[in-house]
């Protein structure tokens, strides 16, 4: 038995799985991973079930130490400098430490959240059928709270397999797709145009919970309060001040603000991994073109295992490249006669 420590790490970083399903009758948030994409790169390079549960890291940077034996583990999702020992390590594969190595990973660069995962998984009492950490409720295991410097993971030793990488699609660009409602009838016609044709940007206020929206004010036509329904993630709530905010994965189950549109499936873990700060607009589409998309989705969900390959070596035999002599001879810009060369007749 091996543990992995948790030697540094930020806020908003907490143990995420695939979310908590079946339970909103009772008031308890699914929870689950920003972006369930990268949380099945992750555990697919190391062999483990799609959305089994991992470590979700937040903004900021994190280290993590193996002890009692080798660790094999993955890096996926919000690109970040990495390293074990100095040596670089890249996204989207796995890597083995071995007893007493630390990955040390920076900060996220054109993102919000990279994903962790285990070899072998994470070990806890599932609550509800859930790992999933929602610190707000109390809910979660083996930490039912953010992750802290000092936490471990008791974890089976590397198993010795090769290490890999996956190859994703490049990540979609364009607009954040939505699908008007369910309560866009509160909004006129002008209201509903201003949503799709604003630049929006995420203010830094936010959270799991939702992400507030900075943008221009969308006016209701009858006030902001509504019979409370319920949401789901991606649901853009307008409250009383015309900023509207898009709850995420840590919403409560139910509202009473109007809801003027709902991000789509495929697009919610894009929208979860917009940088705050960043510019971007909505896009409406249909009901039939968002059930297309969700099919996708699933569809390269299940394709992940088939985009497994080989990890590459990049190290580099600096006495070998040196022998090599692969500059050639120095030549000077300025005096043809070192480089021109005339013709043989």
């Amino acid at each position: 038995m091996s543990r992995l420590v948790v030697a540094s790490i930020g806020p908003a970083s907490s143990v995420q799985d695939g979310g908590r399903h079946g339970t909103q009758r009772y008031g308890l948030t699914p929870s689950g991973a920003m972006d369930r994409l990268a949380l099945a790169a992750a555990n697919t390079l190391v062999g483990n079930e799609a959305f089994a549960a991992a470590v979700e890291i937040g903004p900021f940077g994190a280290a993590f130490t193996a002890r009692d034996g080798a660790v094999r583990v993955a890096i996926a999702g919000a690109p970040r400098n990495a390293d074990v020992a100095g040596k670089p390590v890249a996204m989207d594969t796995s890597v083995t430490l071995q007893d007493g190595e630390t990955l040390t990973l920076g900060f996220a660069r054109g993102g919000a959240f990279s994903y962790l995962a285990i070899e072998s998984g994470i070990r806890g009492e599932a609550v509800f059928g859930s790992l999933a950490v929602n610190a707000r409720a109390g809910l979660g295991s083996p930490y039912p709270r953010p992750l802290q410097a000092g936490d471990e993971f008791s974890v089976d030793a590397a198993s010795g397999a090769p290490d890999l990488r996956i190859e994703l699609p490049k990540p979609a660009t364009g607009p954040i797709r939505v699908v008007l409602g369910p309560q866009d009838d509160e909004f006129d016609d002008a209201n509903k145009a201003l949503f799709l044709e604003s630049e929006w940007k995420i203010s830094a206020t936010s959270d799991r919970m939702g992400y507030r929206l900075e943008g221009p004010p969308i006016k209701h036509m009858h006030g902001h309060n509504i019979v409370s329904d319920g949401t789901v993630n991606g649901s853009i709530q307008v409250p009383g001040n015309g900023a509207p905010i898009a709850l995420m994965m840590d919403r409560g189950t139910s509202g009473g603000y109007p809801k003027i549109a709902t991000v789509i499936t495929a697009d919610v873990g894009r929208l979860a991994q917009t940088s705050a700060g960043t510019a971007f607009r909505f896009e409406a589409v249909s009901m039939a073109e968002a059930q297309d998309e969700a099919r996708k989705f699933a569809q390269l969900i299940r394709s992940l295992p088939d985009r497994l390959r080989p990890l590459d070596s990049t190290a580099l035999n600096i006495e070998a490249l040196s022998d090599a002599n692969v500059a050639g001879y120095a030549v000077s810009a300025m005096d043809a006669g070192t480089w021109q060369v005339t013709a043989e007749p």
